[in-house]
């Protein structure tokens, strides 16, 4: 009997500040081979009916959807009525009328604060950072308003985040770190690891390896934020303008469902978007700003090639043309190469023309829909590629060294202004490779291009004012 109490009170403990259905529960059981029951276990959460009914229209518990048109019915069987599910959240499992959602309180685990620090990062924060990283600290005072980091790309974003994670470890909290993409996830896992090698972290996002379990420390996408509920004492949230987090009225509710009622949100980006100056305008959020990267160089600019009609020449495959000529001295620059192209098929179609025609070197093509993504982003770190040429799932939350950018069709309508400064970003990104090329080939400049190399020179202009820009 002890043991089964304390079976109970592990997953429990697991459970903390999850929001979760009777099959993740029984999952959770199976995988820790715990001698829980079921039904001991929902006794301690509070169940919410999943897909409730309000004013004769459906409403999703889980994700806030109130729109009638993003619910589905499932057919009435036998003596089985209809029943409505949900289609805004149903990729996190779907959620139908008739099931139920538990939330498991986060006041099981006694809250000790420790008097030793638990960020074990050698590096040293600039002044910029530094001052930064205070802001952020001294805002854990103001719970009623979150706090923004407007910093330019590659000004080093996650170091500066370090010391107000430490210090809300240190006051015993538990601290939640998320992003839109999946593959900045992946990037900023082994750097936590590395900056808090005390302290147990996990990673969350679709299709992981590995499955959950409580830690102090979370990584993940915004999406799995749906499983939790009052569970952070402070969330930061990552790349807040980028898709689909971005415009997203679910993601947005899950950002704030996750967070306790007396927690503190963090957001971090490069390039606001409009909902964000909105909020800023209203003095909704605190803001601080780093128009400087953190080693003194100032951001790459870039330079427009017109390349003529590059979707006839790619289809074409014709060398006698402005776009070969560009791609083949660009790709035989030093170091790592990246090739942005706006859409999959195009890039698909761009790679098997450069790997049967320029075989000398060694390419991969990565987008969303690769499954081995995550396999080629480490052999390009390795050095097995010498590029890639990829869509816009690689414009942010990414670092190289010694990286160079050529973004094919910077006209495209498939880049907005804030991927076109988030590709640019890649570029000297590194102490040690503070500057390479940066290439927007085009057929014909539009305005999202000017705006894009405007952004970057006002931040460059801005930071020099500042004396932040000591070498050029």
């Amino acid at each position: 009997m002890d043991e089964i109490r304390k079976d109970v009170g592990s997953i429990l403990q697991e459970l903390e500040g999850r929001l979760v259905t009777e099959q993740n529960i029984k999952y959770l059981i199976h995988a820790k081979k715990s001698e829980a029951n079921l039904t001991e276990l929902l006794k301690y959460g509070l169940a919410y009916e999943a897909v409730q009914i309000k004013d004769q229209l459906p409403y999703c518990v889980r994700c806030n959807n109130h729109q009638f048109e993003r619910f589905a019915l499932l057919p009435a069987y036998q003596a089985i009525p209809s029943k409505y599910y949900c289609l805004e959240c149903i990729q996190m499992g779907r959620m139908t009328q008739g099931m139920w959602l538990y939330h498991f309180p986060s006041n099981a685990r006694e809250r000790v604060a420790s008097n030793q620090a638990y960020l074990s990062w050698p590096g040293t924060l600039s002044k910029e950072q530094a001052r930064a990283a205070q802001a952020l600290i001294d805002s854990l005072n103001n719970k009623s308003k979150p706090i923004l980091v407007h910093a330019v790309t590659g000004a080093g974003k996650t170091e500066m985040i370090f010391p107000v994670i430490n210090e809300v470890l240190m006051q015993g909290g538990r601290v939640g770190v998320a992003s839109p993409r999946i593959d900045v996830c992946i990037e900023l896992y082994p750097r936590f690891q590395e900056a808090f090698q005390t302290i147990d972290v996990v990673v969350l996002y679709g299709g992981m390896e590995e499955g959950y379990r409580y830690t102090p420390l979370v990584i993940a996408t915004t999406h799995q934020l749906l499983r939790f509920k009052e569970a952070f004492d402070l969330l930061i949230v990552d790349e807040v303008d980028a898709y689909p987090y971005a415009g997203s009225d679910m993601l947005h509710y899950a950002v704030e469902q996750a967070v306790k009622k007396e927690g503190k949100r963090i957001y971090l980006t490069a390039t606001p978007d409009e909902a964000l100056e909105i909020l800023i305008e209203d003095a909704a959020l605190e803001v601080t700003t780093l128009p400087a990267r953190y080693h003194g160089y100032p951001l790459p600019e870039p330079i427009f090639k017109w390349i003529g009609h590059w979707k006839q020449t790619i289809e074409n495959q014709n060398k006698y043309s402005y776009l070969w000529r560009l791609l083949t001295s660009f790709l035989i620059i030093d170091g790592i190469k990246l090739v942005f192209m706006p859409n999959i098929k195009l890039a698909e179609r761009l790679y098997a023309w450069l790997t049967n025609d320029f075989s000398t070197i060694r390419l991969a093509c990565v987008h969303a829909l690769d499954p081995q993504r995550k396999e080629k982003i480490a052999a390009l770190r390795s050095g097995e590629y010498e590029g890639l040429i990829v869509t816009t799932i690689l414009e942010r939350g990414v670092t190289f060294s010694n990286c160079h950018v050529c973004i094919i069709g910077s006209e495209s309508p498939m880049y907005s202004r804030a991927a076109l400064v988030q590709m640019s970003g890649r570029v000297g990104r590194r102490a040690d490779y503070p500057t390479g090329q940066l290439i927007f080939g085009h057929f014909g400049i539009n305005q999202k291009m000017l705006q894009a190399r405007q952004q970057i020179r006002q931040m460059n202009q801005l930071a020099n004012e500042q004396g932040l820009i000591t070498y050029e």
